[in-house]
Formats: C-alpha cells, structure tokens, sequence
C-alpha cells in the first residue's frame, strides 16, 4: 500500500515476461483474472490516485466507502504492481489450486474488504492514542495488504517449511513477521499499518473464526436461505432433493392419502349388516393391492394370487358372520 507516481513501464515489461515464463496454460484462472485486472487498471485507472487510496478522513469522515473496493486494485507506478503482481501470481497458483476457484475468488473478496476496515481501525485507533491527526490522513493504496493475508494462508497450509526473505531463511511460521518489519525498514515509504492489516485478516481466517463465518454465510447463499431435507442429494445444479424455486418438489413425492377408502373405511353409519360385510370385504382388497404394491409382506404371512386372495378373505368374513 502506498502513493502513486507514475515512472517507467519496465516494471510492466518485467510482469509480461514472467507471466510468458511460467505459461499461460500454467496459471489458474481466478489468478489470471485478477492478475489482468490489476494490470488494466493500473493503466486505466476507474478513479484518480487520490480518489482511490483509503484513509480515515476519505472513508469514514467523507463517507466514501467505495475506496475500500478501489484502493487493493491501484498502484502507485509500474513497479510497485510488478513486485505485488509477481508475490501474488506465486501466492495464487497455489491457493486457488487448492482451495478451488469460487472459494478463492470468495476468499480474495473478503480479504480485500477485510483488510481495507482493519487498516481504518488500526489508525483511528493510532489517532486516539496519539493525538496525532496524520494517522487519519494517511492514504493507502495498494494490493499488498491482502497479499500478506495470502502468505499468511500460504504458511498455514504449508508448515514446517522455510521462507527465504529478501535473502534470509525464515520458518513459515514467523516469515511473513519479519517481512514486515524488514519491508518497513528497507522501504520506509510503504504502509506498514496496511500490511499488518493483512497479516491481522489471515490471522482471522487461520486461528480466528472468519473461516467458519465464511462457510456459514457460503451455506446461506448456495441453499438459497432453505435448509437441506435429511437424505437429500446435493449436485452441481442443487439439491436434488427438492427445489426450492416455488414449483413444488422435483425428486421428493408426497402421494396425497387415499380419502376413498378412508371414508369408506371409517364411515358405517346407516348401513345394513350386509352392507357393512361388502364394504369391510372391498376395503380388506384394497388394503392387500396397496401392501402389495409397496413390497410389504402379503396379508396372513403367505403368498396368495389376488383371485385366491380375494376368495380367502370372503370365505374368512362369510364364516364369522354366520357363527
């Protein structure tokens, strides 16, 4: 995160030519996208410099929250986006490979915005402690906030390793600390309260519970604010279970009950003896089809042919009825 001024564009040509060594076909997709938009904008910029880093006085004073979204994707000068560009394009590869490329895209989303709030926080923060009104009007721009949120991820999946900074062998566990501090130092013009912003959003998603917040609202969003029936199958088109677009069920059948024989069943009064016997005869049919349709033992523990069956039960009927 920095200030921009404009300089040469080697820093451009540098970035073209690494991006042809690694291979287009080399690159993940999400990667690549963000990588050229990046690139546009630094030479297209959707707002002046001034109009796009993020401060407290442009941000929370002047209500100008759109900064959040412009300031990770603007640069300074060429250089300042080859050196972000080169850290992400490394970062990204292996990221979006292994978290997949909506996730990724969710991830650097959240990050960005993420970052941006933190980095509000910690210098009205700084303000207050101080006094000192210059905090508030410090104006960051810049993808390496959300970079250092990245190698935090980056280090988290990959511990144990060692991390060669600016030419020193750091564990994972402590690099992107000492890249802090070490960038601060060698460049004293870059925002170190925008990078530590960074590190503080990985931190929420690594240890934190920004991750499981993530996947809560990731769940909200792909059941469309309905929960999942118990059994029910979840494809790449949806739950296949039922739909939730107001159409009723696709793949879940409810058969509506059968009020015939119900009624009939449970309706008697006014009907002769005789009547009753039919009725009970008719109801005793239908209830061994039904069982029989559905795979259910037959009626009486055996097998019987529908005709036999129904002979059966009216010769069983018949004979209580005359004793």
């Amino acid at each position: 995160m920095r200030t921009r001024q404009r300089a040469s564009q080697l820093g451009l040509l540098l970035l073209a030519s690494q991006v042809f060594q690694v291979g287009l076909d080399n690159i993940p997709p999400v990667t690549l996208a963000v990588l050229a938009l990046n690139v546009y904008l630094y030479m297209f910029p959707a707002a002046p410099l001034m109009q796009a880093c993020v401060s407290v006085q442009q941000a929370y004073w002047f209500n100008d929250w759109r900064r959040l979204v412009l300031s990770p994707l603007h640069h300074m000068d060429d250089w300042h986006l080859y050196f972000n560009m080169v850290s992400f394009l490394w970062k990204g590869i292996r990221l979006e490979q292994r978290l997949g490329g909506a996730w990724f895209v969710y991830l650097l989303s959240v990050f960005s915005l993420l970052t941006g709030l933190v980095y509000l926080v910690l210098e009205a923060a700084l303000t207050q402690l101080t006094q000192d009104q210059s905090y508030s009007m410090t104006c960051a721009v810049g993808f390496s906030g959300v970079l250092f949120a990245l190698k935090v991820l980056n280090n988290h999946y990959h511990p144990g390793g060692v991390t060669n900074v600016m030419g020193i062998p750091v564990s994972n566990q402590y690099a992107s600390w000492v890249e802090l501090v070490l960038i601060h130092i060698t460049s004293p013009g870059t925002s170190f309260v925008g990078h530590l912003s960074g590190i503080l959003v990985g931190l929420l998603y690594t240890s934190g519970p920004l991750k499981t917040i993530m996947k809560r609202c990731a769940e909200i969003v792909t059941s469309n604010g309905y929960n999942s029936r118990p059994g029910a199958n979840y494809n790449s088109s949806g739950f296949s279970g039922y739909s939730g677009t107001g159409g009723g069920y696709s793949g879940y059948h409810q058969h509506a009950p059968d009020y015939t024989t119900n009624r009939s069943a449970s309706y008697s009064g006014g009907l002769t003896e005789e009547e009753q016997l039919e009725t009970a005869i008719r109801n005793s049919l239908n209830d061994g089809r039904q069982s029989s349709r559905r795979g259910a033992p037959p009626p009486y523990g055996f097998n019987l042919s529908d005709e036999a069956r129904a002979e059966e039960i009216r010769w069983r009927r018949m004979r209580r009825f005359d004793s």
